[in-house]
């Protein structure tokens, strides 16, 4: 983040690609902390998450930003305390090795169940005939919000809706599945290369009373 630059480094001595369960597992991670940057996750109410629960991620270092320019709120909601509000979801394991799990406007609550479309996309990459997915939340009359997936196929390969789920089933909890598909030619993007998810939401929230930004 420009907010806080760097906040993490996964240590050279660290690159264990063999190693016992946990130590390979850390390759999945963001590592630890920088000297004189601390980290914390939080829950919704504010309180410090235990560790490997999720939570935002907040940063404090020297590095960090002291505002935004000529943007007082935004400041006051990104900055509280020193703390950097990232607005990421992650996970502390037990030795401080970041695990970041998602963006906290990008979580789907269906049902009362947290969603992380991130878990949901890794999910569908594994499937060969899909170049690139998004997976975003829709209004659903029972659940609040359903899990939708936006798909770009890889050239020259096909395959349906039924067989994408039946897939996520065999990866992710069936709870976790998308319950529609959507094949696009392409995704929507921001200035910065990232997926504009925003966009992908947008038609479906527009006349809705509750907004998903």
């Amino acid at each position: 983040m420009t907010e806080c630059l760097g906040g993490t480094t996964l240590k050279a001595h660290d690159h264990k690609l063999e190693g016992d369960e946990r130590e390979v597992a850390r390759l999945a991670s963001a590592g630890q902390p920088y000297s004189g940057t601390e980290l914390r996750i939080v829950r919704m109410d504010g309180s410090d998450a235990d560790p490997d629960e999720t939570g935002e991620i907040l940063i404090k270092s020297p590095a960090t930003m002291k505002g935004y320019w000529n943007n007082t709120a935004a400041t006051i909601e990104t900055l509280r305390d020193g703390w950097v509000h990232t607005q990421d979801l992650g996970r502390l394991d037990s030795d401080g090795f970041l695990y970041v799990v998602d963006r906290k406007k990008d979580m789907i609550i269906s049902g009362g169940e947290n969603i992380y479309s991130w878990e949901v996309e890794e999910a569908l990459r594994h499937h060969p005939a899909v170049a690139e997915v998004a997976v975003i939340a829709v209004p659903d009359p029972e659940w609040g919000e359903a899990v939708k997936a936006c798909v770009v196929l890889r050239e020259g390969m096909r395959v349906g809706q039924d067989e994408l789920i039946a897939h996520c089933r065999t990866r992710i909890a069936s709870y976790k599945k998308p319950r529609s598909v959507e094949f696009v030619a392409a995704l929507p993007r921001l200035f910065n290369g990232k997926i504009d998810k925003k966009a992908l939401r947008t038609p479906y929230w527009s006349r809705q009373e509750r907004q998903v930004s």
